[in-house]
């Protein structure tokens, strides 16, 4: 994709590594936990599909898409920058990348919006899916030892053990995101978890089997309790409410998953936690 030029000085592009400070203003500036290891990891994976809008050297909009395939493709990090808001940057750069994923043949596009972005979205050809929320479990003084299960889990088994979840391969995702720690596994399970700007991210996570889940995520909180936590769930998976009550989350955010394009077979009760509102 070659950038272009719009009506005014906005110069809409790829975004780039050298980009990553200006966009952790913006992801910050929103009160998002994205780091710059985060912006890092959607432009690695998704080199052609992070897009910018940049005014006079300053970068004031973004929006990415990450392909999972052709199968699915994930919108988000739809930011704009507080002093730019208003002028329609946010539908510019959402009409580029789902250009992008109709040329490139993604058969579903998904997103988790706000409220405040709903409406924007629905515009532009995406339905209302399901809810999905983040819950949060504040840091405290009182550690418990958790043993952590054995599994002779090898590398494929959790990756296929993802896809089945999803309905798409998310291999390299899944990877990348194992280079902030490596997966705490167990028979058909696995879980993922990286540092946050303001607390550190539990998930993904998929399991086959409830206790499994609630004995991995056990070991990672309980383990760690002077760290916040954020968990992001779908709440049709009573499962993981059950869980994350249990270990003293409470809901904080209110989201809506969004889908365009073909219906995608997925199997939302094995998904225990998803990998961020920007990556499904």
């Amino acid at each position: 994709m070659t950038a272009g030029r719009g009506d005014s000085s906005a110069i809409l592009r790829i975004l780039q590594s050298n980009d990553v400070p200006a966009a952790l203003e913006l992801s910050s500036e929103a009160g998002w936990n994205q780091t710059a290891d985060d912006w890092e990891t959607l432009i690695q994976l998704a080199p052609q599909s992070c897009l910018a809008i940049e005014i006079d050297g300053e970068l004031a909009a973004t929006t990415t898409l990450v392909c999972f395939g052709q199968r699915l493709a994930w919108v988000g990090m739809v930011l704009t920058k507080v002093t730019y808001r208003g002028k329609g940057f946010a539908k510019r750069l959402l009409t580029h990348v789902l250009h992008y994923a109709d040329q490139t043949g993604i058969e579903t596009v998904k997103l988790d919006a706000t409220d405040q972005g709903r409406p924007l979205y629905e515009k532009i050809g995406f339905q209302v899916e399901q809810p999905v929320e983040r819950w949060f479990r504040p840091a405290s003084v009182t550690a418990t030892k958790v043993a952590l299960p054995s599994s002779e889990a090898s590398h494929d088994d959790w990756h296929l053990t993802d896809r089945e979840a999803v309905g798409a391969n998310r291999s390299q995702l899944l990877d990348r995101l194992a280079r902030f720690s490596p997966p705490m596994l167990g028979p058909n399970s696995f879980l993922l978890t990286r540092p946050g700007r303001r607390a550190t991210y539990l998930g993904p996570c998929v399991s086959t089997d409830e206790a499994t889940v609630r004995h991995l995520v056990e070991y990672a909180v309980e383990a760690q309790p002077s760290r916040d936590w954020y968990w992001d769930l779908l709440p049709s998976n009573t499962a993981a409410v059950s869980i994350a009550r249990h270990l003293g989350f409470t809901p904080t955010r209110h989201l809506l998953r969004m889908a365009r394009g073909q219906h995608l077979q997925a199997k939302d009760e094995l998904v225990y936690a998803i990998a961020g509102f920007e990556l499904g």
